[in-house]
């Protein structure tokens, strides 16, 4: 379904709606009441929204909760170029600008808590704290990938391909990966499979998560599954470094906390967003 440009379409209880951002088409959803605190989710690689999915309800009680698309990923364009994390950061921004949100909370898993970090370096004024889910704080933290790598020969790949390539973002052998997110990343061009990675790589060569963070004095709260297998669990450790950061292990809970175990991930979430959401000023 093509939606135009900042024209919102209601599916279900979400609104969704394509907004045009740095000359590019961003997918943006929206759930919850809009009078309530603004809440930014934004995936990691490979993803879209989806992985946001199954906490999404558990969180519209309290938020307006807005999730985008990064570009390349999901519902977005998927250009040559722009994916650069302060790129993909200034675009959040832009979006919560687009939406009217002054003030938010933003949480990002993954390489996603990456462009969350990079959103709060520009616009301090705009991120009132952030939530880094399974975000490696640097480079050195990050475990190969067992499974063999998709060439560019390989695409699209097919779906056993795809959980094959996917299958270390969960706690466990044989977890059966939902085929919406399959398909999703189908969608996905090789190029920017490979540009959001060379992304990562490179924010984290420049400066490590911990150091960015210890120097912005933003709120942090850092959620971590202790059987991640993409990134060290002890690493998450090293964000005791950012002065006040909160730091919590999910027991039993691999890369994907928001999938494999949204109940926890949703309880400490909304603990740690009661002390830093605020409502919009307007009101």
């Amino acid at each position: 379904m093509t939606i135009p440009d900042g024209e919102p379409h209601v599916n279900g209880d979400t609104e969704d709606s394509i907004l045009s951002l740095d000359g590019d088409d961003i997918h943006v959803c929206q759930d919850g009441p809009r009078d309530a605190p603004a809440l930014l989710l934004i995936h990691g690689s490979a993803s879209s929204t989806l992985t946001w999915g199954p906490l999404v309800p558990l969180l519209t009680g309290s938020h307006h909760v807005i999730r985008i698309d990064l570009l390349g990923h999901g519902r977005s364009a998927k250009p040559d170029g722009g994916y650069e994390f302060p790129a993909q950061g200034r675009r959040a921004g832009m979006a919560l600008d687009r939406l009217g949100v002054e003030r938010a909370v933003v949480a990002g898993h993954s390489s996603g808590g990456m462009v969350a970090t990079a959103l709060a370096e520009q616009r301090p004024d705009l991120v009132t704290a952030l939530v880094l889910i399974n975000t490696g704080p640097g480079r050195d933290a990050f475990i190969a990938p067992e499974s063999d790598a998709i060439g560019p020969s390989q695409w699209p790949p097919t779906d056993e391909q795809i959980r094959r390539f996917a299958s270390s973002g969960f706690s466990r052998e044989g977890y059966r990966i939902p085929q919406e997110l399959v398909d999703d990343m189908r969608q996905m061009t090789y190029h920017s499979l490979t540009a959001g990675a060379r992304a990562a790589r490179d924010y984290l060569e420049r400066r490590s998560i911990p150091d960015r963070l210890a120097a912005l004095g933003t709120p942090l709260q850092v959620i971590f599954g202790d059987q991640d297998r993409r990134w060290r669990p002890s690493s998450a450790a090293r964000y005791r470094a950012v002065p006040g950061a909160k730091v919590e292990m999910l027991p039993g809970v691999g890369h994907s906390p928001p999938l494999e175990d949204p109940p926890r991930t949703a309880a400490l979430l909304l603990a740690f967003t009661a002390l830093h959401a605020t409502r919009p000023e307007h009101l």
